[in-house]
């Protein structure tokens, strides 16, 4: 039963994290902290839904950069359940910047290069949790 103290959040592992083989280290993680994963598919994300998920960064200067590199190959996309699940979700991935990244979160331990984005905010669970079906790579745009 989903109680009012229970989240639900999005995760993607994204390209170089794919690349990489990283995917079972995240999932690892995440059932590590008692999360429940409730959904878990790779896709191929296309640029309308690259620019749709970043939409809050449209106007920055790294808005291009970021929709290029997140259709540069296929993102994994976790969708979590659990107490305090967002916040849980941030600590566990740590800062934006690997150098600042605390030893033991997700980007302290495996990120190699800085994620050029704004820092993380509340969104509503419904748009995070709509993502294309789109898995197959002719497909996209």
């Amino acid at each position: 039963m989903f109680d009012s103290e229970e989240q639900r959040t999005l995760m993607i592992v994204k390209p170089d994290g794919v690349q990489r083989g990283l995917v079972g280290e995240v999932i690892s993680r995440v059932e590590r902290r008692g999360l429940k994963i409730i959904g878990l598919k790779m896709i191929w994300m296309d640029k309308a839904l690259a620019e749709a998920h970043y939409a809050v960064h449209k106007e920055r200067d790294f808005f291009p950069k970021l929709v290029k590199f997140i259709i540069s190959s296929p993102v994994v996309i976790i969708a979590v359940e659990g107490y305090h699940a967002v916040n849980l979700v941030r600590r566990m991935m740590g800062a934006l910047d690997p150098d600042e990244a605390a030893r033991g979160s997700i980007r302290g331990d495996l990120a190699l290069i800085p994620q050029k984005t704004a820092k993380p905010r509340l969104r509503s669970t419904s748009k995070k949790m709509r993502f294309s079906t789109t898995t197959d790579p002719s497909t996209t745009g």
